[in-house]
């Protein structure tokens, strides 16, 4: 099973393989893509990033060479990394420091700018000098709202250079660009061992009418209703919460300060395990075991469908309630096929955590859903994966342009 890193844990050791030496010279050169990425402090942007790049190189057999503006933040997702080291090999990927004046390299065959970041212009000139020009990429956010499949994949010609991007839509139906999923997940899935997880955490196995939950999530104003209506639960309610931004906000709700991976809070039949920032692989396994996970942002939430549990979206806050339309989209999806009320439990709850009030109110409903939610995630998860995955649809379409 994949091992959780922390001090807090003893036993434990990093998930992560690095490989310290640069490829092996005599082996053909393979196809090289560079991938940059603005590390923002949600961690979502390079979560996917990370993710995609593993991936391409792992199944793809790509050289790719992931551009990164900020190694000492990514450090704390890739423990491996080296911040001071400005080039460096993990899990078969090449990772470099984006610093300014960007290093004078070959652009390599494709270039993929993640989630509209702003190229350098003396990489974008050295581009444009290249014969065959690269595939440009716009890797976008993911969304199920109608307009993405009609611009999935549209051309943007540069005002000056001779470059034309093209936007690259991740989504949920078969004209989008599909979900990052690996090739190997199901696997690692059927040999997962839930038991061996709860021992690496000191956990004991799930009483048979406890609710266990994950809880990945932005601040929310909400937090204390969630807390409250899990305290006066008839059964036990056991809530694990990795370490991030809803931390200060659960040490509030107990009237603690200074929390670290390790600490247990018990209040009546909440009890609340602080876990660990958790490196991606274990992530999974957190998903995994858990009978319901609350995720944030993009790269859990997409984790979440995959784990064919029921979950609880946190989208990013975006100015005018943006976010909210982004967020009835999806739902709209999402609860088609499900018994009305099952829906109207589902829709509640999520919008009540979103919006951060209501959420006590909206819980005894979402609650007595759980059973029909963990039937659909299943159904969900299947129909998902009708649907190639974003890497394999991010070669294919970058091989039709260069030919």
């Amino acid at each position: 099973m994949c091992t959780i890193h922390s001090p807090s844990f003893p036993g434990l050791s990093p998930a992560l393989s690095v490989l310290s030496q640069t490829p092996d010279p005599s082996v053909p050169a393979p196809s090289r893509w560079h991938l940059f990425c603005v590390v923002v402090d949600n961690f979502g942007d390079i979560g996917v990033c990370w993710r995609l790049a593993r991936q391409l190189a792992a199944e793809h057999g790509i050289a790719v060479r992931l551009w990164v503006d900020d190694l000492k933040s990514t450090r704390r997702l890739i423990p491996a990394l080296d911040p001071a080291a400005s080039r460096q090999f993990i899990d078969g990927v090449e990772i470099r420091q984006w610093g300014d004046p960007l290093s004078s390299v070959d652009p390599g065959e494709v270039v993929i700018a993640a989630f509209a970041c702003s190229l350098p212009e003396s990489f974008l000139e050295a581009m444009a000098r290249r014969t065959p020009r690269p595939v440009w990429v716009n890797l976008e956010y993911l969304s199920a709202e109608e307009w993405v499949s009609g611009c999935h994949r549209m051309p943007s010609p540069h005002p000056r250079l001779p470059l034309t991007q093209h936007f690259f839509f991740p989504g949920l139906e078969a004209n989008t660009g599909g979900l990052i999923r690996e090739a190997d997940y199901a696997a690692r899935r059927a040999v997962f061992s839930p038991q061996a997880f709860w021992d690496a955490l000191d956990l004991a196995p799930p009483e048979p009418e406890e609710l266990r939950v994950s809880l990945f999530s932005y601040e929310n104003a909400g937090l204390p209703e969630l807390f409250d209506a899990w305290s006066r639960s008839v059964s036990r309610v056991t809530c694990l919460v990795p370490e991030g931004r809803i931390l200060p906000g659960v040490a509030a709700e107990f009237g603690v300060s200074g929390l670290r991976a390790g600490d247990r809070l018990i209040r009546d039949s909440l009890t609340v395990r602080i876990l660990p920032f958790v490196e991606q692989a274990c992530y999974d396994e957190l998903l995994w075991s858990c009978d319901l996970n609350f995720v944030r942002g993009e790269d859990s939430f997409v984790r979440a469908q995959w784990a064919e549990k029921p979950f609880v979206w946190h989208i990013y806050a975006q100015q005018e309630g943006a976010h909210l339309e982004k967020l009835e989209a999806f739902l709209a999806c999402y609860r088609a096929g499900l018994d009305p009320e099952v829906a109207r439990a589902l829709t509640d709850f999520w919008l009540a955590w979103n919006r951060g009030e209501g959420i006590g109110e909206a819980w005894p409903a979402f609650l007595a859903a759980l059973p029909a939610l963990f039937s659909h995630a299943k159904r969900w998860s299947a129909k998902l994966q009708e649907v190639d995955d974003l890497a394999s649809q991010l070669v294919q379409f970058c091989k039709v342009a260069l030919e």
